[in-house]
């Protein structure tokens, strides 16, 4: 094949939009509402669910939580869309390899209105979820 041919056969790229919805990455962790990161979440109680609403709840509280802010997310109580801390020794499976030895404690939020939490890390503006409980208890006792 030509070269002519291969640069015929290319996807253009398309390049991002300067404009006024870009997104300020200057001022990004400025701004007080949380990220989420799913880089280190765990299978663990996730992969045996079947109930595709409570992943569609799950989302609308990570939007709502994303929408209140942390100044307002420290206001409010741990079984609403507040946050509480939780010792890393009544975590029932395996850390991931980025929580260091001098990590004592994780921050539990509530996944849905059912109560059930996801657990993970806050570093800077970035809520880093490691687990999501689908099923009471698979995460840790209650």
């Amino acid at each position: 094949m030509s070269k002519q041919q291969k640069k015929h056969l290319r996807k253009p790229v398309i390049k991002p939009i300067e404009s006024e919805t870009s997104i300020n990455t200057n001022k990004l962790f400025e701004e007080d509402y949380p990220m989420f990161c799913f880089k280190h979440l765990s299978e663990t109680s996730i992969k045996d669910c079947k109930d595709s609403d409570f992943f569609i709840e799950f989302l609308l509280r990570l939007k709502k939580l994303s929408e209140l802010g942390w100044k307002e997310i420290r206001k409010s109580q741990r079984h609403g869309f507040g946050m509480e801390k939780i010792p890393i020794s009544e975590i029932h499976p395996k850390l991931p390899n980025c929580v260091t030895p001098e990590v004592k404690h994780l921050h539990v939020f509530r996944a849905t209105g059912n109560n059930l939490p996801f657990v993970g890390i806050v570093i800077q503006q970035v809520f880093r979820i490691f687990f999501i409980e689908t099923k009471f208890g698979d995460i840790y006792d209650h």
